[in-house]
Formats: structure tokens, sequence, C-alpha cells
């Protein structure tokens, strides 16, 4: 094969609208074989164990791979067909069998520890420095040290783990896919807003059929469960989704096994590498010092949290029963007494809300947004890409280029659900250049339709600012080094830290007045409108926060064990923490571990308290810009000279230093947990307010 885009150049850019399933193959295997071979000779003793001799050749050969990789997963992912699965699926295999050959490579883990213990590494400069001390780290977590058996035994893991992982998440994948409700009376839909009804109906007839097609893809699942008055209707889609690729489902997509298989994989891995059980092992590369330590951080939140979570409850209760007739509140009744509940206090309702945020504007404020605090500027780059709804941007910093921005905002068929960043190509040095990076930012949104913009909820809104937090760290990075880059050395339970940050933007005047107009008339949203929206900003956060922290307790406890645990004990930990922390509990048969893909296919095992634990950074942060308005007497926040502090201190310095270091460079101190708790409207006692 002569032309493979997926073979292109490191510095040329991937031609995604070129890339067919049958390139994928021998690219891969191409590369492997090339890396195999660079590493060995490098690997060898007679090499001299410096930078420019041992680490430089990797990260060239690495690149290309690992480039080549992230663009096969991230197509996987976005445009999946089973074309494109099959090639996936017979390199996944290859592709960790090789990564376990690295990390088990002695002749090149040797080079490195040379390298540490030479009178050159002084000299080197301090990212450098700690690049090999996390490499020498990471060798070690991937068994370096192992021999004979063992090392045959973590090889296998490894490889299990890869293929366990990536068939739990296609298995949630297919289940979404496959799944839908036919409504054939309009009666039925009554208080979904119009936009879904009519995505819905336009659905049905894509697939042959007559009415409306409800699936449980989340810009139709999300309005039936906050709208829908058929109670019935709810109760439908909230057991589809509830029992999502478990054993109340179609067996052919039941993750039962693949749940017991990578809880019993992971811990055998921490136990060949001498650790007492997988949380202990992936915690030491996290600012938490240990399980115990994440345990008593989520227990004392929970604390705080419960009384607020008590309240909101007794609140959704009794406006239920009193203007809904609803004696007993339902787990397929929450989402929708909920909505009623924030219409009648505040006001508004999410639907309005929407009207005034157009997926167009909204971008554009966004970006207003990363100029004013970070001197980001952006342009259309010109450049097609894997489906005619993406958009490649080209990024600069204070007019300098430093990158690719690839925006792929909605929902479609065979494109997995939720919202996330990954890169394809990391910033680096090669002799005078710089390679800048190329950034994926997916979403799932409501497409366009019907001659009708895309509308994003205020909650789209966040999450779209959450992701862009991610692609302004990767963006902004000034590390010239892939192995201090952000994504591959920051500390999981700070990665969140920028995502979050600039989640709180989404609630600044000055931003929402320049971001929002509405669909029709092209108006702002209302000054009322969005003072409704704020005093509503924690409507439930006690419930929501409690939430967080039950997912949190039971990750942890979960690989908190010395061996796996059958799923009996999986769902019974849920249960215990549950009757621990929770205040609404789902009925016997739901089955959320199933469709738990952060856990079991995203690599958050062990590392789902990292959101609330940078929710602390990042609440803390925010009050930085908080404090900065306050001293100016301005009322916004988008304070420039804090927004570049920010930006030089924490983005563009990756993962150059331990994530606590940048925190304090920015802060002046290390964070404290008071921000968080008045920014969830949680710094009193509950029992001291009115409800």
């Amino acid at each position: 094969m002569t032309q493979n885009p997926l073979l292109a150049p490191i510095d040329a850019l991937i031609d995604y609208a070129a890339i067919r399933p049958e390139h994928i193959e021998p690219a891969i295997q191409a590369l492997i074989i090339e890396t195999r071979s660079i590493i060995d000779n490098v690997a060898a003793p007679e090499t001299p164990s410096t930078w420019d001799a041992l680490i430089d050749p990797v990260e060239s050969v690495s690149a290309r791979l690992w480039r080549a990789w992230s663009v096969a997963g991230h197509l996987n992912a976005v445009i999946n067909t089973p074309e494109l699965r099959e090639a996936y699926n017979r390199c996944l295999p290859q592709v960790t069998e090789l990564s376990t050959w690295i990390g088990l490579h002695k002749g090149l883990y040797q080079h490195y520890v040379r390298l540490q213990r030479s009178e050159s590494f002084s000299q080197l400069p301090p990212v450098r420095q700690r690049i090999i001390q996390l490499a020498i780290r990471d060798f070690r977590l991937s068994g370096v040290e192992l021999e004979g058996s063992a090392r045959e035994d973590y090889a296998q893991i490894s490889d299990a783990q890869a293929q366990a992982s990536q068939k739990f998440s296609e298995n949630v994948l297919d289940a979404i896919d496959q799944w839908s409700y036919l409504v054939d009376d309009a009666t039925r839909l009554d208080g979904i807003p119009e936009d879904v009804q009519a995505a819905a109906r336009a659905d049905a007839e894509q697939h042959g059929q007559t009415g409306w097609r409800l699936t449980l893809k989340m810009p139709c699942y999300l309005p039936v469960m906050q709208y829908a008055k058929d109670r019935a209707l709810r109760e439908t889609l909230y057991r589809a989704y509830g029992t999502l690729a478990s054993d109340q489902g179609d067996p052919a997509f039941d993750n039962t096994g693949l749940i017991e298989q990578l809880l019993e994989l992971r811990a055998r891995e921490a136990q060949l590498l001498g650790f007492k059980n997988f949380a202990h092992m992936r915690l030491e590369t996290r600012m938490a010092d240990s399980a115990e330590h994440v345990l008593t951080f989520l227990r004392e939140l929970a604390d705080r949290a419960k009384p607020w979570a008590q309240r909101d409850l007794a609140a959704l209760q009794a406006f239920a029963k009193e203007h809904l007739g609803l004696d007993t509140l339902e787990p397929w009744d929450n989402a929708y007494v909920s909505e009623r509940l924030r219409e009648a206090r505040y006001a508004y309702s999410e639907d309005e809300v929407k009207q005034y945020f157009t997926e167009s504007r909204v971008i554009e404020g966004l970006f207003k947004v990363a100029h004013t605090l970070f001197g980001v500027e952006v342009r259309d780059a010109g450049i097609s890409a894997w489906h005619s709804d993406v958009r490649v941007l080209e990024v600069l910093r204070d007019g300098e280029p430093c990158g690719y921005l690839i925006l792929d905002l909605y929902a479609r068929q065979g494109k997995q659900s939720g919202a996330w960043v990954d890169s394809e190509r990391t910033r680096r040095r090669v002799d005078a250049r710089i390679l800048t990076p190329v950034v994926y930012l997916t979403c799932n949104f409501t497409p366009p339709g019907n001659g009708k913009p895309s509308l994003l909820t205020h909650d789209d809104v966040i999450t779209l600012f959450h992701e862009a937090g991610h692609a302004l760290h990767a963006l902004l990075s000034t590390v010239d080094d892939p192995g201090a880059s952000p994504f591959a050395s920051v500390e999981w339970d700070a990665i969140e830290l920028p995502s979050q940050f600039m989640e709180n933007f989404c609630w600044e005047w000055p931003v929402v007045q320049q971001m929002s107009a509405h669909a029709v008339t092209g108006e702002p949203l209302p000054r009322a409108l969005y003072d409704k929206l704020v005093a509503a900003r924690n409507f439930l956060s006690g419930m929501q926060t409690i939430r967080q922290i039950e997912f949190s307790l039971f990750d942890m406890l979960i690989h908190n064990q010395a061996n796996g645990l059958p799923i009996a004990q999986v769902m019974a930990t849920l249960n215990a923490v549950r009757q621990e922390v929770a205040v609404t509990f789902p009925p016997e048969w739901h089955r959320f571990p199933h469709n738990f893909s952060h856990l079991f296919a995203g690599g958050y095992g062990a590392g789902y308290y990292s959101y609330k634990w940078a929710e602390v950074l990042s609440a803390d942060a925010y009050a930085a810009f908080e404090e900065a308005a306050g001293v100016s007497g301005e009322t916004s926040t988008l304070d420039p000279t804090t927004g570049r502090r920010f930006r030089d201190e924490v983005l563009a310095v990756g993962g150059a230093r331990p994530a606590a270091e940048s925190f304090r460079a920015f802060r002046g101190r290390d964070a404290n947990i008071d921000a968080l708790l008045r920014h969830s409207g949680m710094a009193e006692q509950p029992e001291n307010l009115t409800a």
C-alpha cells in the first residue's frame, strides 16, 4: 500500500478523510516493527546512557506509532463501523504486546538508571531530570523488575485487560445503538420539547418507521426523563438505561463477566508488582497518598454534603406530593420532578434557556473567554476530517500558532456517548522546529435539523467549557519534551483542574451575554432569566455532590481489595456505599456498574475520586479571579493578569513539575476546601436555613 495516510510524516497533518479501515493494520504493523528495531538498537549495552543517544530516538519513533494508534482509536470511537472495529481489534493485541514489551525492556530500563546515576544527570534541565525519574518509576510499575514466569504472567494480564476494556466499551456502545422505542401516539410525548420530538420523528423516518423513535442517546434520553408527562414512558427508558449491557438486558451485550475479569486482572497485576491491591498501585502516580487518604477525603466531604442532599430530597418529595400527585417518588420521577420544581422555584425551564444558546454562538463566546484570559485566537484551518460536521481549527497563543483543535460536537449513530478530549500529536521540539499539538474535543450535542441550529442546554455549555479546559491544557503547554506533556505526566487527580476551572466562566454575566443569542430573535439571554439561572446554580447540589461521592467510594472500595470480586460482591459493595452516603436508591434490578465505562473502559479505575479532588483545586484557583475582581472593583472575573498567571504557572508547565507545586506557584499556598463548599452553596449548615 503506497499511500497510507497513517504513515504520514510526524510533521505533516493527517488526512482523515482518506483513512480507510484497510489502512490501519498495515500502518500499525509497520510502525511496531520500526519501533521494536530502534528500541533494541538504543537499548544495546554499547549505546551511551545520554539523553541524545537514548531518549530522543525512542521519542521520535514512538511518536509516529502512538499517533497512528491514537487516530485509529479515535475513529473507532466516533465513526464506529464493523470494518473499522474489526481492524482496530486485530491491532489491539499487537499494540498491547508492544507496550508491555517496552515496559519490560530491561536493557532500556538499565540505560535510564545509568543516566540517572551519571554525572551528566545533574547538568540536565529540571524538566528532563523529572522525565527520567518518572520513566524509571513507570518502568517499575510496568513490571520491568519481574523475572521468569512472573514476567510472562504480567504480559498476559496486560493483554487481557486491554481486550476486556475494549469489549466492555463495545458492549455499551452496541447496547445503546440497538435499543429504541417507537411511540405511535403523540399524546405520550406531551411535555417533551418540540425539537426533541422533531428529531425523534426524523429518526423514525430514517429507519422506515412511522411515529417517534426514542433512543438512549443523551440528546433524546435526558429530555424524555426531564419533560415527559407520561410516567410509564419515563419508566421504560429508565429501565432500559439502568440495565444497559447487563444480565437484565440483551445477553449479547452483558458486561457482568468482563467486570469480574477486569477486577481479577487488576488485583493480580498489583500483586505481581508488590502492591497489596490495585488502588494502592494506581495511587503511586497520584497526588493522593493512599487509598485510606482518598476514602477519608470522600467521607469527610460526604459528611458536609449529606445534610444538604437530605434537604434536597425532602423538597423534591414534598413538591411531588403537593403539586404532581406523586405520593411515592420513584427513580424515574427524579429528573422530571426536579425540572418541575426548578420551574416552580425559579420560574424557568432548561428548554426555555437553551433557545438562547446556539452552538455557533457558544463556541464564539468560549473562544472570546480564552482570548481574554490566555491570549488565545482561533482560525479555520480549511482542513476536512472524518465527518462533514467536524471542524478543524488552528489555535494561536499571543499571535503564534500553538496547535490544532478538532471539534466533533454532535451525537450520531456509531459514536460513543459522552464528552472527552484526547490528543493525536503532542508538542515536541525537533531540531529548531516545534511540532505543535493536535487535540480532539468530542461532545454529543443535539445536531441541527429542520433548518434550526444546534441548541445547547446550560449543562451542555458547561460540558463544552469543561472539555475546552482539557484542550487548552494540551494546546497551551510550552513543554518541548513529550515526557512532561500535560496528558503524559500530570497526576491523574490533578488533570481535571483546568477543565473544572473553566466551568466557572459559564456563570459570568459578561460571558453569558456574549455567547447567547435567541435562535429566532437573536436577542441575548435576558438579565432576569440569567438571574434565575444563577439563583438555581446550586439547585439540588447536595444530591449531585453525594452522587459523585457514591461513584468515587464505590470505585475505590472495589479496587481496594486483595483479590477480584464476583458480581454479587460488586453490587453488595455498591449497596453498602449507598447505605452509607446516598439519599436516593434505585431498584434492585438496576445495574449501574455495567455501564460505568469510566471505571472499566476509560482509565478511571481507582481514580474516579479525582473529579472531586480536582474540584477542590479548581474552585480555589477560580477564587483567585474572584479576589482580583474584588480588588479591582470590577464585577467580571475575566481578569487577563490573573488569567496569564494561571496560563503560565498551570497550563503552560504541563507535567514539568508536580501539580501541587504548580498550584502553589499560582495561588501562593496549598488548596483548601472552603471555595468549593461556597461555590456549591454548602458553606453554612442546612438546618440553619429555610427551604
